[in-house]
């Protein structure tokens, strides 16, 4: 069953096609980040225009590549939630309209099941059961999974996420969008001894998250630290500001990572979202899963950002299991990941 896989759930476009026996076929993806960069931030009615002239272009493309006939496809997945309202209902449309036209079934994906399912397209990949970290926009939650739709959360972000976290502060440093990428850079300049930040919510038992009171403290020590020192001294204050934030983030989350680990069992982590590809993250979580006893697995980096990919592979695995539309579509802007089942 070959699948094509549509994702537009902010601020990337993403196609795609999944064949069971073959693996991935091969995939595209086109990021927003020149048209949202003078706002600082994702504008949703820019993404969603931008997500009506790109599709229809790439599906073609990428076939064209693939020299895949229309007719070569067997389904059609598309992100329907959680996301952006206009870009969801983008995608989704497109995505049903494509499988109308073409007579194949179509199934809305959830876009973090995605992220979960995503290290699975490689070669190496974890046995069941493993838990996942899921760090992706304005989500960061711990997931026990036993089975590709057999999901138990445990934990997560209870206000904003590690990657809200990220950009918020970077732009409070004066950095670009977007300001993950932009503070891990920086932070790579800093000295970590200078300031030490608090790790949110590690201090009681739990397995939830919350960086909202970590961005409050780095811009208070920004403010603070500014009026002292004199205008010279404030690129290096800024490195190591965001030095002592980024260490902040990495320990929080493989603290619960240890916890998780040792509270459910389970010998292999699977780390998958945007702030997966931090370079610092992963390799503490190396060598906590090498302490453990266990491996940590991660997608390839051009996976770890919102791709079609991992949207073609979770719907792939959802059709095959029978599970399809009718003609009515419709999308969940607001969808918890412990609504998802087996059955979706």
């Amino acid at each position: 069953m070959k699948v094509l896989g549509i994702e537009t759930s902010c601020d990337e476009t993403g196609v795609a096609v999944y064949d069971g026996r073959a693996g991935l076929l091969g995939h595209e993806v086109y990021s927003q980040i020149a048209l949202h960069a003078d706002f600082g931030g994702v504008v949703p009615e820019l993404a969603s225009r931008d997500h009506v002239r790109k599709l229809a272009p790439m599906v073609r493309a990428l076939l064209a590549r693939l020299d895949l006939p229309s007719a070569a496809i067997d389904g059609v997945a598309y992100t329907a939630g959680p996301g952006l309202a206009g870009a969801l209902l983008v995608g989704a449309a497109f995505a049903r309209s494509l499988a109308w036209a073409w007579q194949v079934p179509a199934v809305g994906v959830h876009h973090m099941e995605g992220h979960l399912l995503a290290p699975m397209l490689e070669a190496d990949q974890p046995a069941f059961p493993f838990v996942a970290l899921l760090v992706s926009g304005g989500h960061t939650q711990l997931v026990r999974v036993d089975a590709v739709g057999d999901y138990r959360l445990l934990g997560e972000s209870v206000d904003d996420a590690a990657g809200e976290a990220f950009d918020k502060t970077a732009k409070l440093l004066g950095l670009g969008y977007p300001g993950g990428p932009a503070l891990a850079a920086l932070a790579a300049q800093g000295d970590a001894q200078r300031f030490q930040f608090p790790r949110p919510m590690t201090d009681r038992p739990g397995l939830d998250f919350s960086f909202s009171g970590l961005k409050t403290f780095a811009l208070t020590t920004l403010r603070e630290q500014e009026a002292a020192l004199p205008a010279s001294e404030h690129a290096r204050l800024h490195a190591d500001i965001a030095r002592a934030f980024e260490d902040a983030v990495v320990d929080t989350l493989a603290i619960k990572c240890r916890r998780a680990i040792e509270q459910t069992g389970c010998r292999a982590l699977v780390m998958a979202g945007g702030v997966s590809a931090n370079r610092r993250l992963r390799a503490r979580v190396d060598a906590l899963m090498a302490d453990l006893g266990g491996r940590a697995y991660y997608p390839r980096a051009e996976l770890c950002t919102d791709n079609g990919a991992m949207i073609a592979y979770a719907g792939w695995q959802r059709l095959r299991s029978g599970e399809h539309e009718a003609l009515g579509f419709g999308i969940r802007p607001r969808w918890p990941m412990q609504e998802l089942t087996a059955g979706g």
